[in-house]
């Protein structure tokens, strides 16, 4: 039996016993690949997740034989089999049904990108997104992921956690700076999220992008918690802080009301 490495064994010592060790091991070789890296050999691979050799060799063999890889000599890529995966949340979901939709009427209204984010760990997803055509970019829609602690729809997200929550995830947090205007003291975030919590929105310029700025509003289910973030970008030559807050600021919200009695 290969030697597990130093970080597979940590690993397995903190899992669960009910964790299947194999699905775990398939999923972080799927997600080892990145945009900047879509093919890798087996060596980078296990050198990129942590996993013997040995142990990635078989998590890559089997989501070949699977169809979610393919091997092209020493190289190893996955194949459009994978986005099976996100259709089978985003069809689960009210992306797909209801926030997609409002997002291509709320483009066509206000002429910016809108989209809509999820919370996944330090980070808000794209569950939903649409961009007039002028503005299109590169590895832009569902699927892109922002730094929460400085972009508009994370900062949504996090003020509305339950305290304790939002202390530990202030606590783990080691911000850099993305941009010049990247807000990294902690106390001045904790305000920033104090702040969002109590006005119902949050306005970025240019902290995740520079460049760019944006306007987001929580998105609430029926019974009032706080599921997603809905926001309004565009380049900051493009809008005035102040037409952020009287233009579109309304239209969000009034979005979000609306949306309300469908999200579950």
């Amino acid at each position: 039996m290969p030697r597990l490495s130093a970080a597979d064994a940590a690993r397995r010592a903190e899992e669960p016993r009910e964790l299947s060790e194999a699905l775990s091991r398939g999923l972080a070789v799927m997600l080892a690949f990145q945009p900047g890296q879509p093919a890798m050999t087996l060596a980078d691979i296990a050198r990129r997740t942590g996993l013997a050799r040995a142990t990635a060799r078989r998590a890559l063999l089997t989501l070949t034989h699977l169809g979610f890889a393919a091997q092209e000599g020493r190289l190893f890529r996955l194949t459009p089999k994978v986005l099976l995966l996100a259709g089978a949340y985003l069809g689960a979901s009210a992306a797909a049904t209801v926030l997609q939709p409002e997002c291509d009427r709320l483009c066509a209204e206000l002429g910016v990108t809108c989209s809509v984010a999820v919370a996944d760990g330090a980070e808000a997803v794209m569950v939903a997104y649409a961009s007039p055509r002028r503005l299109d970019v590169a590895g832009a829609g569902p699927g892109l992921r922002l730094p929460a602690f400085c972009s508009a729809v994370g900062r949504v997200l996090l003020a509305h956690l339950p305290a304790a929550e939002q202390a530990a995830f202030l606590a783990r947090l080691k911000p850099e700076p993305i941009t010049p205007r990247t807000v990294t003291a902690k106390p001045a975030l904790r305000r920033i999220l104090d702040q969002v919590a109590a006005e119902g929105f949050c306005l970025a310029d240019q902290e995740a992008e520079l460049g760019f700025r944006s306007i987001a509003v929580p998105l609430r289910r029926a019974d009032g918690k706080v599921v997603a973030a809905l926001n309004a970008g565009c380049a900051a030559a493009q809008v005035s802080l102040e037409v952020m807050r009287q233009h579109f600021l309304p239209r969000l919200q009034a979005a979000a009301a609306g949306l309300q009695g469908q999200l579950l």
